[in-house]
């Protein structure tokens, strides 16, 4: 047997094994839009010495998808270091590594082996593309063409991420957020998507500022975090309050448009500056 079908193989057995563990009632709840990342757990210290794949969402973007979403140029990037948290099965940080930029991703899913990963994560990319179609107004679908064109970008970005954690996994930090094992203003930028505000019925206004206090602490110029809104794009209800809580910490902020839109409403991003 190949090296390639070997892997397949192992591939497969861990999608049996997931696919069991879902079955089971082991996902911490229902799957709520397609967008989450791998931190798609509770977060608190009291679940970190619980975490199991059955938890985690994998689902990640492609790099395409991050500079539209950011409004980013490759040129934007060009020797700066920068930080996807939480990264997830997005593949940002495997391309731009290919084209010269010092990218790190930080999850809580990469505590977990690459095979594992992929397997959790082709089972949720068909979960996902399912439940996404049956919401079918809530998305502007000529970002994809259809649920097919949404299932072959999430799988583009799974197996970049995947292959690039097997060869560099360096690159793939496993951290708990709101805490991150890095050095003060060790990254020149930091990007954050569909993470923070998305899931505000679920991570409370002081697990976000704990979060952005952390992202503020390892960042040297700017963060960048998008949407703004929750699963049903209702605007963060907290933004007031965090935005002068990023103020009182020395970071200016500014709402600037996307050019991304997928769901509905999910169309701007919140840029944090060092002052």
């Amino acid at each position: 047997m190949s090296r390639e079908e070997l892997r397949r193989a192992e591939i497969d057995e861990k999608e049996r094994t997931a696919e069991q563990g879902t079955a089971a009632g082991l996902t911490s709840r229902g799957l709520a839009d397609e967008e989450p990342s791998g931190d798609q757990i509770s977060l608190s210290e009291g679940d970190a010495g619980d975490i199991r794949l059955e938890r985690i969402v994998f689902i990640g973007r492609t790099y395409d998808e991050y500079l539209r979403m950011f409004n980013l140029k490759p040129g934007d990037l060009k020797g700066r270091t920068v930080l996807d948290c939480p990264g997830g099965a997005c593949s940002f940080t495997a391309i731009a590594r290919q084209i010269g930029i010092e990218a790190v991703a930080a999850d809580i899913a990469y505590q977990f082996d690459p095979a594992a990963l992929e397997a959790k994560g082709r089972l949720d990319i068909g979960h996902a593309v399912q439940h996404v179609e049956s919401l079918g107004d809530q998305y502007r679908w000529d970002e994809f063409g259809g649920p097919e064109g949404l299932r072959s970008e999430r799988t583009k970005a799974l197996t970049a991420t995947v292959e690039d954690m097997e060869q560099h996994p360096g690159r793939y930090v496993a951290a708990v957020l709101p805490v991150l094992p890095f050095a003060d203003r060790q990254f020149d930028m930091t990007l954050s998507a569909h993470f923070l505000f998305m899931y505000s019925d679920k991570l409370d206004y002081a697990f976000h500022e704990q979060t952005v206090a952390e992202l503020m602490r390892v960042t040297k110029e700017e963060i960048r975090i998008f949407p703004l809104v929750d699963q049903s794009s209702r605007r963060y209800k907290d933004m007031e309050k965090l935005l002068t809580f990023a103020a009182g910490n020395g970071w200016s902020a500014e709402e600037r448009p996307s050019d991304y839109e997928f769901q509905r409403g999910a169309s701007s991003m919140l840029v944090l500056t060092r002052s």
